[in-house]
């Protein structure tokens, strides 16, 4: 809530707190980290604030929807320092995470997007990664030769993304091989796409485990649209911040190395 104060007005811890819905705690932590200019005194030691710490103190709520407590505290402690590089440099790099998470969504949708049906072809795997040619798993689903093949990849692929959490094929009770149901081809196929796209395996790893905890891909749209609405919302929230954070800037009392 944006108070309406004089220049020269002094205030209380409380008026500050009560202005946004904090407690006194919270603005004296505040101040001792940075996040506010340091407070001046009474003779008797009572802190005394000024319009300056309330737009400073807007500044910072502002940040944080769209720069998460770290960084906005990181920011507002280099304003109040005078280190407007470092504070821009913060900015920058919560915009450039904010593009890459856009670019990752982006490649989630083309790769859900290219899938297609999934099917199971259930036939034998090429010779060397599994029972002889025509032969399929007891219980249904594929071999990882035949997978590897259909896909253009090595068998060694799919036994790396295992090994990096992508995929969890189960083994064949009668020959110990991997089998690859439905869920376990489709993850390797969103895997495939991804990989195509660039994505390191790291990355890659979570968003399976997404779709496997979304039971699918069609659940996962729901996913997807909520995941674009929250990076708009921050894209918003970044928009607020820094306006919050000019006029602060451009106020009577805000560092005169950053003004």
């Amino acid at each position: 809530m944006r108070q309406n104060l004089q220049s020269g007005e002094r205030l209380r811890p409380i008026d500050l707190a009560r202005g946004h819905g904090l407690s006194t705690q919270a603005v004296r932590n505040y101040e001792e980290a940075g996040i506010l200019p340091a407070a001046a005194r009474t003779p008797h030691g009572y802190r005394t604030y000024t319009p300056a710490h309330a737009g400073a103190l807007r500044a910072f709520l502002a940040l944080l929807p769209g720069h998460g407590h770290r960084t906005a505290a990181a920011i507002m402690r280099a304003v109040n320092q005078g280190a407007a590089d470092e504070a821009f440099r913060l900015i920058d790099e919560s915009h450039a995470q904010l593009l890459d998470d856009r670019r990752t969504l982006r490649a989630v949708e083309d790769a859900l997007r290219d899938l297609g049906p999934v099917a199971v072809s259930g036939s034998g795997p090429v010779s060397g990664s599994g029972p002889a040619s025509g032969s399929g798993p007891a219980s249904g689903g594929t071999f990882i030769g035949p997978l590897a093949d259909e896909l253009g990849i090595r068998p060694a692929t799919l036994r790396k993304w295992e090994d990096a959490g992508l995929v969890r094929p189960r083994r064949d009770p009668r020959t110990g091989y991997r089998v690859y149901d439905e869920a376990d081809v489709r993850d390797v196929r969103l895997a495939h796409q991804l990989r195509r796209g660039g994505y390191p395996l790291e990355r890659i790893a979570p968003l399976i485990a997404h779709v496997r905890a979304a039971g699918g891909l069609e659940p996962l749209e729901a996913t997807l649209a909520d995941w674009r609405a929250r990076l708009s919302a921050r894209g918003r929230a970044m928009l607020t911040g820094a306006a919050e954070l000019d006029a602060y800037l451009g106020g009577a009392g805000a560092p005169s190395a950053i003004r």
